[in-house]
Protein backbone atom coordinates (compact mmCIF):
# COMPACT_ATOMS: atom_id res chain seq x y z
CA UNK A 1 0.00 0.00 0.00
CA UNK A 2 1.77 3.49 -0.77
CA UNK A 3 2.29 6.37 1.20
CA UNK A 4 -1.01 8.22 0.18
CA UNK A 5 -3.04 4.91 0.64
CA UNK A 6 -1.74 4.08 4.36
CA UNK A 7 -2.28 8.17 4.91
CA UNK A 8 -6.46 7.91 3.71
CA UNK A 9 -6.55 4.67 5.57
CA UNK A 10 -5.30 6.17 8.94
CA UNK A 11 -7.23 9.19 8.63
CA UNK A 12 -10.50 7.62 7.76
CA UNK A 13 -9.42 5.32 11.05
CA UNK A 14 -9.17 8.31 13.04
CA UNK A 15 -12.13 10.01 11.89
CA UNK A 16 -14.18 6.79 12.83
CA UNK A 17 -12.58 6.64 16.35
CA UNK A 18 -13.10 10.01 17.74
CA UNK A 19 -16.24 11.35 15.72
CA UNK A 20 -18.48 11.15 18.74
CA UNK A 21 -15.38 10.81 21.75
CA UNK A 22 -14.07 14.40 20.43
CA UNK A 23 -17.04 15.63 22.31
CA UNK A 24 -15.94 13.85 25.18
CA UNK A 25 -12.09 13.96 24.85
CA UNK A 26 -10.58 16.78 26.93
CA UNK A 27 -12.42 15.64 29.73
CA UNK A 28 -11.86 12.69 30.03
CA UNK A 29 -8.43 11.99 28.67
CA UNK A 30 -7.27 14.70 31.32
CA UNK A 31 -7.14 11.91 33.69
CA UNK A 32 -4.59 9.77 32.49
CA UNK A 33 -2.45 11.67 29.43
CA UNK A 34 -0.35 12.73 32.12
CA UNK A 35 2.81 15.18 31.63
CA UNK A 36 1.04 17.51 29.18
CA UNK A 37 1.26 20.38 30.81
CA UNK A 38 4.85 20.16 32.17
CA UNK A 39 5.71 19.85 28.49
CA UNK A 40 3.80 22.64 27.60
CA UNK A 41 5.01 25.14 30.26
CA UNK A 42 8.57 23.87 29.49
CA UNK A 43 8.52 25.05 25.64
CA UNK A 44 9.56 28.65 26.68
CA UNK A 45 9.67 29.97 22.92
CA UNK A 46 11.12 32.60 22.33
CA UNK A 47 8.79 36.16 21.87
CA UNK A 48 7.32 36.58 18.55
CA UNK A 49 8.57 33.13 18.12
CA UNK A 50 6.56 30.08 16.01
CA UNK A 51 5.26 26.70 17.88
CA UNK A 52 3.81 23.70 15.95
CA UNK A 53 2.42 20.46 17.74
CA UNK A 54 1.98 17.48 15.49
CA UNK A 55 -1.22 15.64 16.09
CA UNK A 56 -2.99 18.18 17.77
CA UNK A 57 -6.49 16.95 18.70
CA UNK A 58 -9.12 18.95 20.14
CA UNK A 59 -6.26 21.85 20.35
CA UNK A 60 -6.60 22.09 23.94
CA UNK A 61 -2.71 21.86 24.28
CA UNK A 62 -2.34 24.76 21.24
CA UNK A 63 -4.97 26.81 23.59
CA UNK A 64 -2.82 25.87 26.89
CA UNK A 65 0.31 27.07 24.82
CA UNK A 66 -1.30 30.21 23.41
CA UNK A 67 -2.45 31.44 26.94
CA UNK A 68 0.90 31.17 28.31
CA UNK A 69 2.85 32.64 25.46
CA UNK A 70 0.69 35.48 24.36
CA UNK A 71 3.41 36.77 22.07
CA UNK A 72 3.80 33.50 20.04
CA UNK A 73 2.33 31.97 17.21
CA UNK A 74 1.07 28.54 17.29
CA UNK A 75 0.31 26.22 14.65
CA UNK A 76 -1.29 22.73 14.81
CA UNK A 77 -1.49 19.52 12.21
CA UNK A 78 -3.47 16.40 12.45
CA UNK A 79 -4.84 13.85 10.01
CA UNK A 80 -8.47 13.61 11.65
CA UNK A 81 -10.86 16.09 9.94
CA UNK A 82 -13.19 15.27 12.73
CA UNK A 83 -10.80 16.57 15.69
CA UNK A 84 -9.76 19.46 13.66
CA UNK A 85 -13.78 19.98 13.42
CA UNK A 86 -13.77 20.27 17.27
CA UNK A 87 -9.93 21.74 17.73
CA UNK A 88 -11.27 24.70 15.50
CA UNK A 89 -14.38 25.50 17.44
CA UNK A 90 -12.35 25.27 20.71
CA UNK A 91 -9.80 27.70 19.16
CA UNK A 92 -12.74 30.07 17.92
CA UNK A 93 -14.70 29.97 22.12
CA UNK A 94 -10.98 30.65 22.61
CA UNK A 95 -10.78 34.16 21.09
CA UNK A 96 -7.71 32.36 19.76
CA UNK A 97 -7.87 32.38 15.98
CA UNK A 98 -5.88 35.30 15.09
CA UNK A 99 -2.81 33.20 17.22
CA UNK A 100 -3.52 29.38 16.29
CA UNK A 101 -3.70 27.82 12.66
CA UNK A 102 -4.78 24.20 12.36
CA UNK A 103 -4.60 22.03 8.86
CA UNK A 104 -5.25 18.78 8.36
CA UNK A 105 -1.91 16.49 7.43
CA UNK A 106 -0.12 13.49 8.16
CA UNK A 107 2.50 13.88 10.61
CA UNK A 108 4.93 11.72 9.39
CA UNK A 109 4.77 13.39 5.70
CA UNK A 110 3.98 17.02 5.94
CA UNK A 111 4.68 20.22 3.73
CA UNK A 112 4.99 23.05 6.44
CA UNK A 113 5.39 25.84 3.88
CA UNK A 114 2.14 24.92 2.25
CA UNK A 115 0.13 24.26 5.19
CA UNK A 116 1.31 27.33 7.14
CA UNK A 117 3.40 29.12 4.83
CA UNK A 118 7.02 28.76 7.24
CA UNK A 119 9.40 26.11 6.54
CA UNK A 120 10.76 25.84 10.27
CA UNK A 121 9.52 26.72 13.85
CA UNK A 122 11.06 27.61 17.14
CA UNK A 123 9.22 25.01 19.16
CA UNK A 124 7.95 21.84 17.71
CA UNK A 125 5.75 19.27 20.50
CA UNK A 126 4.01 16.07 19.83
CA UNK A 127 1.81 15.21 22.89
CA UNK A 128 0.63 11.34 23.22
CA UNK A 129 0.63 11.09 19.11
CA UNK A 130 3.07 8.59 18.63
CA UNK A 131 1.90 5.65 20.46
CA UNK A 132 -0.65 6.57 17.90
CA UNK A 133 1.05 6.66 14.55
CA UNK A 134 1.59 4.34 12.03
CA UNK A 135 5.20 5.09 10.51
CA UNK A 136 5.57 7.08 13.87
CA UNK A 137 9.92 7.23 13.44
CA UNK A 138 9.03 9.07 10.44
CA UNK A 139 7.04 11.73 12.75
CA UNK A 140 9.97 12.25 14.80
CA UNK A 141 12.48 12.64 12.11
CA UNK A 142 9.84 15.07 10.59
CA UNK A 143 9.44 16.72 13.64
CA UNK A 144 13.23 17.27 14.42
CA UNK A 145 13.44 18.79 10.60
CA UNK A 146 10.97 21.80 11.14
CA UNK A 147 12.48 22.57 14.53
CA UNK A 148 15.15 25.40 14.30
CA UNK A 149 15.02 24.92 18.35
CA UNK A 150 13.79 21.71 20.55
CA UNK A 151 11.52 19.76 20.19
CA UNK A 152 9.67 18.14 22.79
CA UNK A 153 7.77 15.02 23.24
CA UNK A 154 5.67 13.57 25.98
CA UNK A 155 3.77 9.90 25.39
CA UNK A 156 3.29 6.47 27.19
CA UNK A 157 6.36 4.73 28.45
CA UNK A 158 6.58 1.40 29.59
CA UNK A 159 5.26 1.57 33.12
CA UNK A 160 8.40 -0.21 34.09
CA UNK A 161 8.14 0.59 37.25
CA UNK A 162 4.07 0.23 37.81
CA UNK A 163 2.70 -2.87 38.97
CA UNK A 164 2.19 -5.79 35.79
CA UNK A 165 -1.34 -5.72 36.85
CA UNK A 166 -1.29 -2.38 36.04
CA UNK A 167 0.42 -2.17 32.39
CA UNK A 168 -1.67 -5.37 31.57
CA UNK A 169 -5.09 -3.14 32.34
CA UNK A 170 -3.58 -0.22 30.87
CA UNK A 171 -2.52 -2.11 27.54
CA UNK A 172 -6.11 -3.75 27.29
CA UNK A 173 -7.72 -0.16 27.52
CA UNK A 174 -5.49 1.58 24.81
CA UNK A 175 -5.66 -0.82 22.54
CA UNK A 176 -9.59 -0.14 22.20
CA UNK A 177 -8.45 3.18 20.71
CA UNK A 178 -5.48 2.10 18.68
CA UNK A 179 -2.95 3.30 21.10
CA UNK A 180 0.45 1.49 21.56
CA UNK A 181 2.90 2.62 23.52
CA UNK A 182 6.53 2.50 21.50
CA UNK A 183 9.43 1.00 23.53
CA UNK A 184 11.78 1.97 21.45
CA UNK A 185 10.88 5.16 21.60
CA UNK A 186 13.87 7.01 23.03
CA UNK A 187 16.37 5.39 21.23
CA UNK A 188 14.49 6.30 18.03
CA UNK A 189 14.58 10.03 19.21
CA UNK A 190 18.31 9.89 20.64
CA UNK A 191 19.46 8.02 17.15
CA UNK A 192 17.78 10.85 14.87
CA UNK A 193 18.58 13.62 17.22
CA UNK A 194 22.42 12.47 16.92
CA UNK A 195 22.27 12.48 13.05
CA UNK A 196 21.12 16.07 13.24
CA UNK A 197 23.86 17.17 15.76
CA UNK A 198 21.61 17.28 18.80
CA UNK A 199 21.32 16.48 22.43
CA UNK A 200 18.45 14.53 24.12
CA UNK A 201 16.96 15.01 27.63
CA UNK A 202 14.77 12.21 28.69
CA UNK A 203 12.89 12.05 32.23
CA UNK A 204 10.61 8.99 33.47
CA UNK A 205 7.18 10.38 34.65
CA UNK A 206 5.07 8.76 37.14
CA UNK A 207 7.50 5.68 37.69
CA UNK A 208 7.31 5.21 33.77
CA UNK A 209 3.70 5.89 33.07
CA UNK A 210 4.82 8.51 31.09
CA UNK A 211 7.89 9.44 29.04
CA UNK A 212 9.39 13.16 28.70
CA UNK A 213 11.57 13.94 25.69
CA UNK A 214 13.72 17.44 24.71
CA UNK A 215 15.62 17.40 21.85
CA UNK A 216 17.80 20.47 21.82
CA UNK A 217 20.15 21.69 18.99
CA UNK A 218 23.81 21.83 19.86
CA UNK A 219 23.70 25.59 21.10
CA UNK A 220 20.09 25.41 22.97
CA UNK A 221 20.91 22.21 25.20
CA UNK A 222 18.02 21.31 27.91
Amino acid sequence: MSAPDLTAVHSGLMDRVYKRQRHVYDLTRKYYLLGRDRMVSELDPPAGGAVLELGCGTGRNLILAARRFPDVQFYGLDISAEMLATARQSIARAGLSGRITVAQADATAFDAQALFDRRQFDRVFISYALSMIPGWQRSVSAAIAAAAGSVHIVDFGQQERLPGWFRSLLRGWLARFHVSPRPGLVQEIQAAAAAGGRTVDFVSLYRGYAWLVTVATPTERP
